[in-house]
């Protein structure tokens, strides 16, 4: 069995996506169709930069979509890929969206619209300067819990923001209670690496931009999705359309339960797992949690053609 995955902020770099844009009409077009929806040249960032402008969480979101999305319509439209051989989506955070867009439970137009304005609600949500995030190596997720329920932070949050992988937690809240985690960290000789993040994503701090988000994604038209997609909150299956909205404004501000959701894929039968968009972040998760697992990175047209011969 075999699940497509796709991946979230982190992800990008100046200039992906370039290869498929120069030889697929089709992917053209939908690049046009992001800078026609958004109203400013979102191609020319993701293909030219500069960095600082790709890096802006308002740009980083639809660009990783618009990317992750004409390498599956390649796939799909041009190399005949069978979906019938596709189990499972999951999406990595904002890589849901994909998902969903993927499983035509959500047009790549009203998908470009949401995640611009989730990039610009959870930026704003927490100044500038304001929130950290650190990822913690070699611990359990049960162990960072235990941890952290034995800090006072007063009113301060650090919390688990995603749950990655085995041995990998990233912890989110603002400077002063996530510094804190990190001397009780240093002092348990447990390794921790600040991330270079605009914001404290995927915890309390980000429910006001949750709140901003919520009408946009309950007057958007969502669809049953047409293959299982496994849900970052519940790491379970979600079909029905009201049920994936509530669960997408929670996930703003909720663990991402990425490392359970592939365990959940594992023991349902799924042995190999393809990330499709810029990166190979996800499958080094995938190879770090599930002893055996097959994986496969889908950045440019030898990765598919290869892809092709692998998965029978």
């Amino acid at each position: 069995m075999t699940a497509l995955l796709f991946p979230g902020q982190g992800s990008q770099l100046v200039g992906m996506g370039t290869e498929f844009y120069q030889n697929f009409n089709l992917v053209k077009n939908l690049f046009k169709e992001a800078d026609e929806k958004l109203g400013y040249p979102l191609s020319k960032i993701i293909l030219e930069g500069p960095e600082s402008d790709l890096m802006l969480t308002q740009n980083t979101q639809p660009a990783i979509l618009t990317v992750s999305y004409s390498i599956f319509k390649v796939l799909t439209n041009e190399f005949n890929f069978d979906l019938n051989k596709i189990q499972y989506f999951a999406g990595h955070s904002l890589g849901e969206y994909s998902a969903l867009v993927c499983s035509e439970s959500l047009t790549f137009k009203d998908s470009l619209y949401l995640l611009h304005e989730r990039g610009k609600a959870m930026q704003n949500a927490v100044p500038i300067g304001k929130g950290s995030m650190i990822a913690v190596l070699g611990l359990k997720t049960n162990e960072i819990k235990d941890l952290l329920s034995k800090i006072d932070f007063k009113d301060g949050v650090c919390e688990v923001a995603n749950d990655n992988a085995e041995g990998q937690i990233i912890i989110s809240g603002d400077c002063v209670s996530v510094n804190l985690f990190q001397k009780e960290l240093k002092l348990k000789k447990i390794k921790s690496i600040p991330l270079k993040v605009s914001a404290p994503f995927h915890c309390s701090l980000m429910k006001v931009a949750s709140e901003n988000m919520e009408n946009k994604i309950n007057q958007t038209t969502f669809s049953a999705p047409k293959i299982k997609i496994v849900n970052n909150v519940t790491a379970g299956i979600e079909k029905e359309p009201n049920e994936i909205k509530k669960l997408l404004i929670r996930q703003i501000y909720s663990t991402v339960n990425w490392r359970e959701s592939m365990l959940n894929m594992s023991k349902n039968g799924v042995k190999n797992f393809i990330e499709i968009g810029p990166g190979k972040v996800l499958s080094g998760m995938v190879k770090r949690t599930i002893s055996g697992a097959k994986t496969f990175s889908i950045n440019s047209i030898a990765d598919i053609k290869n892809l092709k011969d692998a998965i029978k």
